[in-house]
């Protein structure tokens, strides 16, 4: 009865170049060749969603990670040097950031140490739940936020903050380009001092090193070098409370900003370009009109004296219209109202919270004592203030406009729909009729405010009003506001302009009255963004390195193979404290595996540095007995667990149909209490495949964990040992297989599975294609074989 049991086949139509298993539940993602992610279920391999390659995210990925909580996943794209983070319920960006190179591998890890003073932040992680509001949900009604948030909830973007436990997302790029990002989103550390393009990461999870591998060529014409470094990250590990506090304060601020960045894309929807059919109809009266007459004038006689010229007339009559003028009207009062609430509710509820997030962290800043080795910097943190007041006094200017707005606007249109039905000789309702001097006196202010023409505006707007006033604040081309707020005869501006030493006190907040709000808050982003820069500059330059050694040169026959699916893996036991490193080097035409295990603890040693794998036959039947025991080639290799190396081997008899073997390979039959003594003499100046002879070579002969792979040329492997799941990429990277790891297939499904293949195989008609699970469990068929239907069936996240 083979081990392992097969719960899903597929044949995909394009490469897949690379593939990772959620680390909470029974989900696969992977990234093709065409640059799309998919999110496959572990039942059947059904997908449950794709993200096709974007213009504006990229088309090239590079990289994938989840987060630890399975709830975020991440991938890189090398062609626009971007990071995105995407919800694993719906594929769309919750948060992206960009890069200075393009990102070849990355490392998503969590945090298990232990203290007593974690333990109280942890618990106390909520008390700014309990001082501030909590932040309202943001609406779904508009396409920005109806594209990211699911039915059920829209309180996604809070989703980014995640577990309090500290995790960091590791990525490395090409020459020599590492950073770490705690919680996937602050940048806690810039490395450098690491040569070549790397291929491997892993940061222990007690953050006292980094394990990676790079490669490193001298010419485009000459064999890469692949090397491994160890650096000491002891200043995250021995302040390891200090950065988890520092850390989470940054990741509250910057899904704050982002947060921030929604509701003012929101507003911007809600800003329609109907409100700007008043200033059109108005210019191109200018343009049209044959009297010298001002618009500012012919408004002011209909007003005093009931009569308007025939031009006005025939453009308040045929142009605007009653009707139109009513749908105008109807349109400035829903918008503007949208725009309000959303000020009220979300952008000062945001700017506020942020506000409280950095005044704390300016609080740290000023702990010199535990916070200052880490780069805190409380003057910078202090700017940061300053610049989110700056922002809240610019949305409150706006709230002002929109309340003055509203107003002015329902006062002129009453009064012109009233004038428009006695031109038109219509019947003017006996409540519309009153208007009071003090209305008048209203109406003639607004007309005298908003209704003279500006040439100058006309050259760099194309129009000669700016009656709708709110637009300006909202549009992301404008720094400048074309008509900013009349602050003649305000008492305290004038005091504080007056007053020098005032003006430049730091208990006020600077205004930009001539300044939109998007300029505002571009600002305030740069000055947060460079807070947020020194930390990291300071502990990377902390990080430095403790351990190189040169491995080997890669082959170029290797070029065509994806560069994710290449060995070296890293692996870090977090009971053991232990950095592995697995690779394969060509000895006699076998691929031994080698395994080397560094202490994570840079000043510590571990026996059994180095130790080379070969494995002995155990599939009696497919090789003579007499024959060399070392049978096998290792393709590739995973760690499975802490104690468990999953291995994808070849037969290395040269004969017909050789056949690949899924298998788990337990550490404990390597590292045995006999080889405690065998010990690499290693000489640094030499690579390690010049000096592989003398490597201590274990033996291994597999038991029963192991299962051929029949009619299927197995290349790569995925594993899960948490859910206990693999999935196996064939060597044309289309064919995949996927297996549940600690069950025994049954007997009879096996047969039945066999049977199904051999038909396929044949050619035979196969009803059961009509299922869609049979469609799913394809075994020898093509990707242009496959029903288009099959990959279109997405399912649901919900088991």
């Amino acid at each position: 009865m083979p081990a392992f049991r097969q719960v899903g086949e597929k044949q995909l139509p394009q490469e897949v170049v690379f593939m990772a298993w959620s680390p909470k539940r029974d989900l696969i993602a992977l990234a093709n060749r065409a640059g799309e992610v998919l999110l496959h279920r572990l039942a059947n391999f059904q997908r449950v969603w794709s993200l096709p390659p974007n213009e504006n995210t990229g088309k090239e990925v590079t990289a994938l990670a989840w987060r630890p909580d399975g709830k975020i996943l991440a991938f890189g794209l090398t062609d626009t040097k971007r990071i995105i983070l995407c919800d694993v319920e719906k594929p769309e960006s919750l948060h992206s950031f960009s890069v200075d190179s393009s990102i070849t591998y990355m490392h998503w890890m969590e945090v298990t140490e232990e203290s007593s003073v974690l333990t109280s932040f942890y618990n106390a992680e909520d008390e700014s739940n309990l001082l501030l509001p909590k932040l309202p949900a943001l609406p779904k009604n508009y396409s920005t936020t109806a594209k990211i948030f699911s039915e059920e909830k829209s309180d996604e973007i809070m989703k980014l903050l995640g577990d309090v436990r500290l995790n960091a997302l590791v990525l490395g790029g090409s020459c020599g380009f590492i950073e770490i990002y705690a919680y996937g989103m602050f940048k806690i550390a810039t490395v450098t001092g690491v040569a070549g393009a790397c291929r491997g990461l892993c940061l222990s999870s007690d953050l006292k090193s980094l394990s990676v591998i790079t490669e490193i060529q001298d010419s485009s014409d000459s064999e890469a070098e692949i090397t491994y470094f160890q650096l000491d990250t002891s200043l995250l590990s021995s302040y390891l409370p200090e950065v988890t506090r520092m850390a989470r304060k940054f990741t509250h601020i910057s899904t704050l900003l982002q947060y921030i960045k929604l509701s003012l894309t929101c507003m911007c929807e809600a800003w329609e370009e109907i409100l700007m059919q008043m200033d059109s109809r108005l210019t191109k009266f200018v343009q049209e009109k044959n009297t010298t007459t001002s618009v500012q004038d012919e408004f002011m006689q209909l007003l005093l004296w009931g009569k308007a010229s025939l031009e006005l007339q025939a453009l308040l009559m045929n142009q605007l219209t009653v009707k139109g003028l009513k749908k105008l009207g109807q349109s400035i009062e829903s918008s503007y109202s949208s725009i309000q609430k959303l000020v009220i509710s979300h952008l000062q509820s945001g700017s506020e919270a942020l506000l409280y997030h950095l005044s704390e962290l300016k609080g740290m800043a000023l702990w010199k004592q535990k916070y200052e080795s880490l780069g805190l910097d409380a003057s910078g943190i202090e700017e940061a203030i300053t610049a989110v007041g700056s922002f809240i006094l610019k949305a409150n200017e706006l709230l002002q406009v929109i309340d003055s707005s509203m107003k002015n606007f329902k006062a002129f249109f009453r009064w012109l729909y009233v004038a428009m039905l006695r031109m038109s000789e219509d019947h003017v309702l006996p409540e519309l009729n009153k208007m009071t001097q003090k209305d008048i006196t209203f109406v003639a202010d607004f007309l005298t405010e908003h209704f003279n023409e500006a040439p100058e505006l006309y050259n760099r707007k194309g129009k000669y009003f700016n009656v709708e006033r709110v637009g300006q604040y909202l549009k992301d081309e404008d720094d400048d506001l074309v008509s900013p707020p009349n602050t003649e005869g305000n008492q305290w501006f004038n005091f504080l302009k007056n007053t020098t030493h005032l003006k430049e006190s730091p208990l006020l907040f600077p205004y930009y009255p001539e300044k939109s709000l998007h300029f505002v808050k571009r600002q305030m982003e740069g000055v947060i963004d460079q807070c947020l820069k020194k930390p990291a500059d300071v502990i990377g330059k902390s990080v430095h390195q403790a351990f190189c050694m040169s491995l080997y040169k890669t082959s170029q026959s290797e070029d065509s193979t994806p560069q994710l699916f290449k060995l070296p893996f890293l692996w870090n036991d977090k009971t053991s404290n232990i950095h592995y490193v697995l690779f394969t080097m060509l000895e006699d035409s076998i691929s031994k595996i080698y395994i080397l295990r560094r202490h994570t603890d840079t000043s510590r040693s571990v026996s059994n540095g180095i130790l080379a794998v070969e494995f002995g036959n155990f599939l009696n039947n497919s090789i003579n007995e007499t024959s060399d025991s070392r049978c096998y080639s290792c393709l590739d290799a995973h760690f499975y667990d802490d104690e468990t190396v999953t291995v994808v081997l070849k037969e290395s008899m040269e004969q017909e149909g050789k056949e690949r073997v899924l298998a788990q390979l337990p550490l404990s039959s390597v590292y045995t209490d006999e080889d405690q003594d065998r010990e690499l003499v290693w000489d640094s100046t030499k690579r390690l495949d010049e000096q592989s002879g003398e490597i201590p070579t274990c033996t291994v002969v597999l038991e029963n964990q192991w299962r051929v792979l029949e009619n299927m040329k197995a290349q790569y492997v995925s594993v899960n040992g948490i859910r206990k799941v693999s999935c196996v990429l064939s060597s044309n990277l289309r064919h995949v297989r996927v297996f549940e790891m600690d069950v025994e297939d049954d007997g009879e499904a096996e047969e039945e599975e066999e049977e199904e293949t051999t038909r396929i195989a044949a050619g035979e008609p196969d009803e059961l294609n009509q299922s869609a699970d049979n469609q799913d469990n394809v075994c020898g068929a093509s990707a242009e074989e496959l029903p288009d239907e099959t990959e279109e069936h997405e399912s649901s996240l919900d088991p």
